[in-house]
């Protein structure tokens, strides 16, 4: 590894655990962008969702409402915004709304996205090559004892800090496979209780996310009938992301929202390895191009992605390279190295990066709770300090005159994406209201 990053001031300031906001300096204008992947990738896997849909809403009544299609709800948060301004002395100019993934049905967080979506495609691309299905068929006959008799031969397995492991382990246990998640020492203990409620087998680590992903890769590559969800490296996850940027355009369009040259949005995504964050990223471009400003939000102590984004080096530095344990409140987050595959697709896409101290995750969830009586887990949370800190660093102020926006601020749209929360035991959730940090 090349070792003049370290003269580099941004990573300074990462070693030394300062807030900051990175600009990225290689976005291009959309139409520039040449990407191996694109809308059609996006409308593939939409289909395929719609094909799942019957099967979900049997296995999966809670789906009913939205005819089994696992989708969570837009929502303008004028309290919580008022509070953000006075609170901290700022102006968030236009509309903030929260996207709530936090409550998506099955899994309670944005990884029922791409983790459901995933265990689907395998699962469908098993059973028409066994000839139990054909894409004509109603999909719900895979809900019967012969088909899960022939899912339960397979093993799924995936590397997670928690949310992915739940998507995963429940979706998978509801085909029929059998289940490994391999979990990193960070991982909450009632994510671990879920999964093992659910019959899926939970190994654990003593040590980070990377190991945990390291490990599940090898074993899995032992045994021909097991199939690995790799959270790094996935365009099938990716893809199952990238869905959500359909739907919000749908919600957009239902509010009455306008995005255009006039109306920017700003949308502000938690990260932790890049998957999730990335191919919403990736989809919202593919719909409205350089009217969407997309940006991560990482803790101070595993800025992994903006890492290695900043150096170039993408997944080849880690956290622990420049002095960083990695360890955060943010469980979600708590990643020492980014996905080079979502750091490369990020490249000509992503506006930039904000990174916050821990305390604040606690802050803005009590925040929330007060404010609008909406709870999320503390990783989810990060995403306030994008609009929070908008208006407040020099640089993203330069960028929003660079960009043709100082004068349209008021009509821009902000959306915080909720990336978890609602399967949060009670108790769990008294502790995280009363926890302060310095």
């Amino acid at each position: 590894m090349r070792e003049d990053y370290k003269v580099l001031p941004v990573v300074q300031k990462l070693s030394k655990e300062e807030q900051i906001v990175w600009i990225n300096q290689k976005k291009i204008p959309f139409a520039q962008c040449s990407l191996k992947i694109g809308m059609s990738d996006i409308d593939e896997a939409e289909a395929r969702l719609q094909r799942f849909a019957p099967f979900i809403m049997k296995c999966f009544p809670e789906t009913g409402k939205e005819n089994g299609i696992i989708e969570s709800i837009l929502t303008p948060i004028p309290k919580m915004q008022k509070h953000l301004e006075e609170t901290y002395k700022v102006r968030i100019p236009g509309k903030l709304m929260l996207k709530q993934d936090s409550h998506l049905a099955i899994a309670g967080s944005i990884k029922a996205r791409g983790g459901i979506y995933e265990v689907l495609k395998h699962t469908e691309e098993l059973a028409l090559e066994a000839g139990l299905l054909t894409v004509q068929d109603d999909y719900t006959k895979l809900a019967e004892p012969k088909c899960r008799q022939f899912f339960n031969q397979y093993t799924i397995q995936v590397g997670s800090t928690g949310n992915l492991g739940l998507s995963i382990g429940i979706a998978s246990a509801a085909v029929g496979y059998k289940v490994m998640v391999h979990m990193s020492a960070d991982a909450r203990q009632w994510k671990k209780d879920m999964l093992r409620k659910h019959g899926v087998t939970v190994v654990e680590y003593e040590s980070d996310y990377s190991e945990a992903v390291k490990e599940g890769r090898r074993l899995s590559l032992k045994d021909p009938k097991s199939y690995f969800i790799d959270d790094e490296n996935s365009v099938n996850l990716f893809m199952g992301y990238a869905v959500a940027a359909k739907r919000l355009k749908k919600q957009l369009n239902e509010q009455q929202i306008l995005v255009d040259e006039n109306h920017p949005l700003f949308v502000y995504l938690p990260c932790g390895v890049g998957g999730a964050p990335g191919g919403i990223t990736f989809g919202l471009k593919e719909i409205w191009g350089d009217n969407v400003h997309c940006f991560f939000v990482e803790p101070v102590k595993a800025p992994a992605m903006l890492l290695g984004m900043a150096t170039g080096l993408h997944n080849d530095i880690c956290v622990q390279d420049i002095g960083l344990t990695g360890l955060t409140h943010a469980d979600g987050l708590a990643v020492g190295r980014p996905s080079g595959f979502v750091g490369n697709v990020m490249e000509p896409l992503l506006s930039g990066e904000f990174t916050l101290e821990d305390k604040w995750l606690y802050e803005y969830m009590r925040a929330l709770t007060d404010t609008e009586e909406i709870f999320l887990e503390p990783s989810a949370c990060a995403a306030f300090e994008g609009p929070i800190k908008l208006l407040a660093y020099e640089e993203t102020k330069e960028y929003i005159e660079r960009n043709g926006m100082g004068n349209i601020m008021e009509t821009a749209s902000h959306i915080a994406w909720a990336t978890g929360g609602s399967l949060v035991p009670e108790e769990i959730r008294r502790e995280y209201k009363d926890t302060y940090l310095d």
